[in-house]
């Protein structure tokens, strides 16, 4: 990854009479321009998002979804759906003066690109995708009702902790209950709990850092509670929405790119293939000694190359 770099440019736009949206610019004031979507949803930017863009040639542009990170009002499930998302990614555009945007994105980011490039394909100039999520419930039974539970059972058993057994034939919707409790004790638990999971499951060697992330309250309720809110409504799209063929008609001309690790527990290769599969124009990269996270080694490389090839679209 590139070198540690500033922002340039830090700002606020209003999206709504409720959400206001951070959002930052670094590298070429001149450069080409990129979107960098977060994942979760509800995880947010770091600063070292903008290391996977040579800064020379790229203008880099990283903002944090509705509720998420240093976007307001934190945590926040009102007015907050895929749409509203793709919306607040035009709205970005057309603030900074941009006709058209390379589009990264990794997991919950790789959904939401897909969503905006199918909604907007004229506005997209390559896609640069990681661990590919289109959020169809097969996915997410296997990662929150059963299936990473058999390969992680001693971090899963800390996930099951704050549910009831009579609860826990539908995870998703035990936790949905305790994270809009009106306790907020009961909301910070389930919180932790959620995040955790996510966090030890993440990479091929589990990262201790990582998992301290899950222990900040304010980071694990906008993650947890927003991922959750997500998944209890279906992504707000139909089954397997992002898959069809008249949606993938749309983005077949955009330069693709997906690297995948083959041990990703959160979001499997099983999806990235059956995108390659309905969109075989894209290249697919699958990283053998690699995970989910954006930083395991050989992801991120295989990343850099990905934007260094696009950088001169």
């Amino acid at each position: 990854m590139y070198p540690p770099i500033e922002p340039f440019l830090q700002g606020n736009l209003k999206v709504s009479d409720k959400h206001n949206l951070y959002y930052e610019i670094s590298g070429n004031k001149e450069g080409t321009p990129v979107v960098f979507l977060h994942g979760g949803p509800g995880g947010g930017t770091d600063p070292t998002d903008r290391g996977f863009f040579n800064p020379e040639k790229y203008k880099i542009i990283l903002f944090d979804q509705r509720g998420s990170g240093k976007s307001t009002p934190t945590a926040s499930l009102e007015e907050n759906t895929t749409w509203d998302l793709v919306k607040d990614i035009e709205k970005l555009r057309t603030q900074l003066g941009i006709e058209k945007w390379h589009v990264f994105g990794g997991s919950w980011g790789s959904t939401l690109s897909l969503a905006y490039a199918q909604a907007h394909p004229d506005r997209v100039k390559s896609l640069v995708l990681r661990g590919i999520f289109i959020l169809r419930r097969s996915e997410l039974k296997f990662f929150y009702q059963e299936g990473a539970s058999h390969l992680f059972p001693e971090a899963w058993e800390e996930y099951l902790a704050p549910i009831p057994e009579s609860e826990r034939h539908d995870m998703i919707l035990a936790y949905h209950s305790q994270l809009n409790s009106i306790h907020e004790a009961t909301r910070n638990r389930a919180a932790k709990a959620w995040s955790k999971w996510e966090m030890a499951t993440s990479k091929l060697y589990v990262d201790p850092e990582n998992i301290e992330r899950a222990s900040d309250d304010k980071f694990s309720n906008a993650f947890a509670r927003i991922e959750n809110h997500y998944f209890i409504n279906d992504g707000f799209m139909r089954e397997g929405q992002l898959l069809e063929k008249q949606e993938i008609d749309k983005i077949r001309h955009i330069p693709t790119i997906v690297v995948q690790g083959r041990y990703d527990v959160v979001c499997p290769t099983t999806t990235a293939y059956a995108l390659k599969k309905v969109f075989p124009e894209l290249t697919l990269q699958i990283v053998p000694d690699a995970g989910h996270s954006s930083r395991e080694p050989g992801i991120s490389k295989l990343l850099v190359e990905a934007t260094d090839k696009f950088a001169d679209l």
